[in-house]
């Protein structure tokens, strides 16, 4: 009997509760209006930036088209984060290569040209060999930035004077001419 007096209030207590919890709570959902929020949408996009809990290692896409703007981005972060390492031109002949940390592969190697935009990405995502994983630093939209400018280099260095537009190739060939010893012109 003092079992059934003891459980008494308490069976009265969950009973006066009437499942009062989130589920019978005022609330937004996703579609609907709401007057808190700009522009009375419930549903807004996350901040710039921000990656997704549930798939942090989502790919981000590769950008449609090499643009100066992108170009000079990649510029400037591998000057930052490759120049140490790689060099100025990509040869693997940076500055701490020069006091003894292992020699990078060159940019311009065979492997490396024939290799996928995706394969330098991940690698400075991810590191190779001795090279540490850059993702923490580099923002996904620079990575891919600094492939595009990894892509130029690559591209000056296996340059012909005969793939240049004629006014470029007129260009070099006067800068050539007034750099010729003993050239009177």
């Amino acid at each position: 009997m003092k079992r059934v007096i003891l459980c008494l209030p308490m069976m009265l207590a969950l009973a006066a509760c009437d499942q009062a919890n989130m589920v019978s709570q005022p609330k937004s959902k996703t579609w609907d209006s709401n007057p808190f929020f700009p522009k009375g949408q419930t549903m807004r996009l996350p901040p710039p930036g921000t990656v997704p809990r549930k798939s942090p290692d989502q790919p981000v896409p590769q950008p449609a088209a090499a643009t100066p703007e992108l170009l000079a981005r990649g510029r400037e972060r591998y000057d930052v984060f490759c120049t140490p390492c790689h060099g100025g031109a990509g040869r693997g002949d940076g500055l701490i290569v020069q006091r003894g940390y292992p020699r990078p592969p060159a940019f311009d190697e065979a492997r490396l040209r024939a290799a996928p935009a995706r394969h330098l990405y991940d690698v400075i995502s991810n590191g190779k060999g001795t090279m540490l994983p850059y993702a923490a630093q580099v923002p996904p939209a620079d990575r891919w930035a600094i492939v595009a400018y990894i892509r130029a280099l690559q591209l000056s260095q296996g340059a012909t004077l005969a793939s240049l537009p004629a006014e470029d190739q007129d260009a070099v060939a006067a800068a050539a001419r007034r750099t010729t010893p003993g050239d009177t012109r």
